[in-house]
């Protein structure tokens, strides 16, 4: 009604492989959307999905509760595990991710920054090195590590330069979306039918030095 000619909905790692109710309601959207490109008609408007990791300092993450903890003067840090790892991603290249990823997006794409990823106890020491962590575990419906998409995905997906892009499966009536779709399959790399994004397994970790050097930043 409004000649609105694409629309990103912001998804999160917790729609992949998900193990509570808001993980479980973010890939509901994320299904939803990528199906309404079917609903649309007549109407030259295409949906596709941005899904990232935790933005640095968001509302509710970890880094505000540490540096409120430190700010009084707290002797203990909780940590949950002293193995969990996070993908990290700025505020600013989230926003310029979304951007770019609606300038270029064709229809039914499920899009996925390259992050870093940081060990949660070394966030501590980044914040905090002379207080005593305290490990009081994993709590319930929380993920040790984070994974971008499913094993079952994976032959869905591209490889690009700054990003992944997850094709999608269902075939659109409209023609002209999965002609776009093909072409930009011939741009990226297909992944190895065993790879899955995870911020384990990740290639890019922040050390201790590089998570203080953000922090001050």
């Amino acid at each position: 009604e409004n000649n609105v000619n694409k629309v990103i909905a912001l998804s999160t790692d917790k729609a992949s492989n998900p193990i509570n109710l808001y993980g479980a309601t973010k890939l509901v959207s994320d299904k939803l959307f990528i199906a309404a490109n079917n609903l649309a008609g007549s109407k030259k408007i295409r949906f596709s999905v941005v899904r990232y990791g935790n933005v640095i300092g968001s509302r509710g993450s970890i880094l505000p509760l540490f540096l409120n903890l430190k700010k009084q003067n707290s002797k203990i840090l909780p940590i949950t595990h002293k193995n969990m790892t996070r993908f990290w991603i700025s505020i600013n290249e989230g926003i310029k991710f979304v951007l770019n990823s609606l300038s270029i997006m064709k229809g039914g794409e499920i899009f996925i920054p390259k992050m870093q990823s940081i060990k949660i106890i070394d966030l501590a020491k980044a914040i905090y090195p002379e207080a005593k962590f305290k490990f009081i575990g994993i709590r319930p419906g929380e993920k040790l590590h984070e994974s971008m998409w499913s094993i079952d995905e994976t032959r869905s997906v591209l490889e690009f330069k700054d990003y992944y892009l997850i094709i999608p499966e269902i075939k659109f009536f409209d023609l002209t979306s999965n002609y776009n779709i093909d072409r930009n399959r011939n741009k990226g790399k297909i992944v190895k039918k065993d790879f899955v994004y995870s911020s384990l397994s990740n290639k890019n970790f922040l050390n201790v030095h590089q998570i203080k050097k953000i922090i001050n930043k």
